[in-house]
């Protein structure tokens, strides 16, 4: 039996020659006629839509890269699209009003999922390119991949995704959660920090609706209940961060050095192992280059560990806006006596996500 919830081609064209009559009487008719040819078409030729998801997400990233303006105007379009999702009941029953017609749901449906794909192809360029593929961030990272994935295969995500309300509500809020995490540092230079925070706010908040909608317990339990699910959500968001990648924060450039050229702003060499007389002696610098996006303020910690063992932690601030990455370095001269062995320096946002890793030896 063919799935109701799929705004296939044969729905949109029943809704296209729905407005034939009112084509000709009015300009608003006319011109929703006009879009749903244009949606009847992209629908015969899919690809196009994926294609184009795509490359407007890998060319913004390329455009930060590069300080344009256009990558910002890009993701206030992402955030606009989503607007219009949440606000399309209102807006529908406002068109009822004021000229007799709504939107069509297959128009709806279909406009949900290529918001979904825009979303997804925008984020990930971000999330692939600060992704440390040796911790749990790699899961993260992979789930939005295959979610983009899905996001463009029709039976998949209408068959088996859309037809299932928990896990539909949960991957919707998912995609949100994954472009808020780009938009808000790269529009509104929201650290790392404060950017987390404002993006689980508001996917909890979005969870609201469906959590009082699903429970239905007696009235004076209800709301302790949903309020105790909506403070574990929030909690179990804070707690995985550490599993999500701070998008817009990667080490272009690394280095264990005993010396950096303060002039040049560059390591005079980068060592894998040294001799613990000389380090002992010398000290060691931790060099990293991170980049940033422009007029972003960002706080990072060196955290220095032997043998797995934290022993010390140094903050820095980096700005971003520099595409080779802020150039910038901790040095530690106080180790113990006996230092051989395996040391980290592992590179962390304010809030303890991984950006990178530096690994040396003590012989």
């Amino acid at each position: 039996m063919k799935d109701e919830s799929c705004p296939s081609t044969e729905a949109l064209v029943a809704s296209l020659q729905e407005t034939e009559p009112a084509a000709s009487g009015s300009r608003l008719a006319r011109l929703k006629r006009r879009g749903l040819r244009v949606v009847v078409w992209l629908r015969r030729h899919p690809w196009l839509v994926a294609t184009f998801g795509f490359v407007s997400g890998v060319s913004s990233f390329f455009l930060v890269e590069r300080h344009e303006g256009v990558a910002r105007a890009m993701a206030v379009a992402m955030l606009a699209g989503w607007l219009l999702l949440v606000l399309e009941r209102v807006l529908d029953r406002a068109v009822k009003r004021r000229f007799g017609f709504g939107l069509p749901p297959a128009l709806v449906r279909y406009l949900t999922q290529f918001t979904h794909q825009e979303s997804l192809f925008f984020a990930l360029p971000f999330f692939f390119a600060s992704t440390s593929w040796n911790s749990g961030q790699a899961v993260f990272t992979s789930a939005l991949g295959l979610m983009a994935l899905v996001a463009i295969l029709d039976p998949v995500y209408f068959g088996r995704l859309a037809t299932r309300r928990w896990l539909f509500l949960g991957y919707h809020t998912l995609a949100l959660f994954a472009l808020l995490l780009v938009v808000f540092p790269l529009v509104l230079q929201v650290p790392a920090l404060a950017s987390y925070q404002l993006a689980l706010g508001v996917a909890v908040a979005l969870s609201f609706p469906t959590l009082a909608g699903a429970i239905s317990v007696p009235r004076w339990w209800r709301g302790l209940l949903v309020l105790a699910l909506l403070v574990a959500l929030g909690a179990a968001g804070w707690l995985a961060r550490l599993w999500v990648p701070p998008a817009t924060l990667r080490l272009t450039q690394v280095a264990l050095t005993s010396v950096v050229d303060e002039a040049q702003r560059a390591p005079a060499e980068s060592l894998r192992t040294i001799e613990a007389s000389r380090l002992l002696a010398d000290g060691l610098y931790a060099y990293t280059a991170i980049h940033a996006p422009l007029g972003l303020s960002e706080k990072v910690v060196h955290v220095w560990r032997h043998e797995g063992r934290v022993v010390d932690r140094i903050e820095l601030e980096v700005n971003g806006g520099r595409a080779e990455g802020y150039r910038a370095w901790t040095r530690k001269r106080n180790f113990p006596e006996e230092p051989r062995g395996r040391w980290q320096v592992q590179v962390l946002s304010a809030d303890d996500r991984m950006i990178g890793t530096l690994r040396f030896r003590v012989e």
